[in-house]
């Protein structure tokens, strides 16, 4: 569960948090500028609360902060329970979890445990670079297969390439779903908003390896942008490459700027796009969702674009296991408010 010695740099003192459980917090020239931190936690099954109207009651989060930097992210905000900001400190202070798998091997095997859907990618990506040097989710996903619990993993990370074999293996126990981010056609436009994360193609080339190991696979087109990634052009050259690619579903959705992602997209938007800055505080001026008019407009086209690329229904599992992360499906807002709360809930309790 460590890094081998020789790849670590000293511990820094100076770098350690008061967080409960902490080993040691460490940094690595691989990942410059960047330092975990080492904790042991308490719990590995986060609930989520009874109001959410999410299609699941239970997440893991391996981590927590995020390499991949998107501007967008709502998750940015559970940062500030940790006494960290939700800008720098989510992209540089990572919190990795390396009893993860033994503890969640014990709360599997209550039997108080009711085998409910869990999900994971709710707040951090856990695929994101380090799991390949942490290795926490082979341990998860078998953990979960052995106790027959059902689970959907959400992520822009082709490392899970990795780990099909064990959620082939798995998907013959309990449904799996298996989820990719890809909301950006234009890989300059998405090296700008998305600066940690896989290309396009990287992204891409994980549907086709999800779906020719015979497992499903839900794009979550998520956040449309407005103005800069809703045009018919754009909507068609992504939803053309992830039907290209076998996706099983395309799911779209607008993005939303909760408290915490908020100030971080504006202030990028302002340095890349600043003529945008007036338009989306208008479009905005409700608060963290665009506004009817335009969550109409915009699932009109995310319906035609669908029919246009062949994704005419929905396949039998739905595909709604999976949460939301800086958008709204189909530009419908009424899920989220509920879908951020429970997130921000959760993380009060995670050590």
């Amino acid at each position: 569960m460590r890094w081998e010695a020789r790849e670590l740099t000293a511990t820094d003192d100076a770098a350690l948090l008061p967080l409960k459980g902490l080993v040691r917090s460490v940094r690595t020239p691989e990942f410059a500028g960047v330092t975990f931190h080492e904790v042991l936690c308490r719990s590995a099954l986060n609930k989520v609360p009874g109001v959410s109207e999410m299609p699941f009651g239970w997440t893991i989060n391996p981590t927590r902060g995020c390499l991949h930097r998107c501007t967008y992210c709502f998750a940015r905000k559970t940062h500030e329970y940790l006494d960290l900001d939700s800008g720098v400190d989510f992209d540089t202070q990572i919190i990795v979890k390396t009893n993860l798998v033994e503890v969640l091997r014990k709360e599997l095997g209550r039997p108080s445990w009711k085998r409910e859907h869990v999900a994971l990618g709710t707040n951090s990506d856990p695929y994101m670079r380090a799991e390949g040097r942490y290795r926490l989710m082979p341990g998860v996903i078998q953990a979960l297969a052995a106790s027959d619990t059902p689970f959907s993993i959400l992520t822009k990370g082709p490392l899970l390439k990795r780990d099909l074999p064990l959620l082939v293996d798995a998907a013959q126990r309990v449904e799996v779903g298996v989820g990719v981010s890809l909301a950006f056609a234009d890989p300059e436009l998405q090296q700008r908003v998305e600066p940690g994360t896989p290309t396009p193609k990287a992204r891409l080339d994980l549907v086709r390896a999800i779906t020719d190991a015979g497992l499903d696979c839900t794009v979550m087109a998520m956040p449309i942008l407005p103005w800069l990634t809703d045009s018919d052009a754009h909507l068609d050259a992504l939803f053309g490459a992830v039907a290209q690619a076998g996706a099983t579903w395309i799911t779209a959705g607008a993005l939303h700027l909760r408290p915490g992602a908020r100030e971080w997209f504006l202030a990028w938007l302002g340095r890349d796009h600043p003529d945008l800055v007036p338009r989306y505080r208008v479009l905005y001026e409700g608060g963290s969702y665009v506004s009817q008019e335009y969550r109409a407009w915009l699932s009109g086209r995310l319906r035609s674009a669908r029919l246009r690329h062949g994704f005419v229904s929905r396949p039998g599992r739905e595909n709604r296991q999976f949460p939301l992360r800086g958008s709204t499906p189909d530009g419908v807002a009424s899920s989220v408010p509920s879908v951020v709360s429970s997130v921000g809930q959760e993380q009060l309790a995670l050590f």
